[in-house]
């Protein structure tokens, strides 16, 4: 049952993602350009030219804005990425491992404990 669970929402997190793929592209090339704009605002001096970047900025924003339902593909680029890594642990297995320190401040839960029996 866990794997046909995993399947079908690996499943939708595809069809999410190759929906939102353009939408994604277009906001990674949207923030590069808005990285661009920015840096050259900076490195002019003329306020003409201070202008035509700022303006060409918020173009790009108003760009970058349009394509922020693309942070869908990106979550489901991320459920994908846990569906495959979950794929092959057996029932009842925790993914993550509890390290123990020596540390009084992080293992305060369990000196807790210890106090209390």
């Amino acid at each position: 049952m866990k794997k046909f669970m995993l399947f079908i929402g690996g499943l939708i997190a595809v069809f999410v993602l190759l929906v939102n793929l353009g939408p994604m592209v277009l906001l990674a090339l949207s923030a590069g350009l808005l990285y661009v704009c920015f840096k050259k605002f900076i490195k002019t001096d003329s306020v003409a030219a201070k202008i035509g970047w700022a303006i060409l900025g918020l173009i790009v924003v108003s760009i970058a804005f349009s394509n922020l339902y693309a942070v869908l593909g990106v979550a489901a680029a991320y459920a994908l990425y846990l569906i495959y890594k979950n794929w092959n642990t057996p029932e009842g297995s925790v993914v993550h491992e509890i390290k123990e320190d020596d540390d009084p401040f992080t293992n305060f839960e369990k000196q807790w404990a210890e106090l209390n029996k």
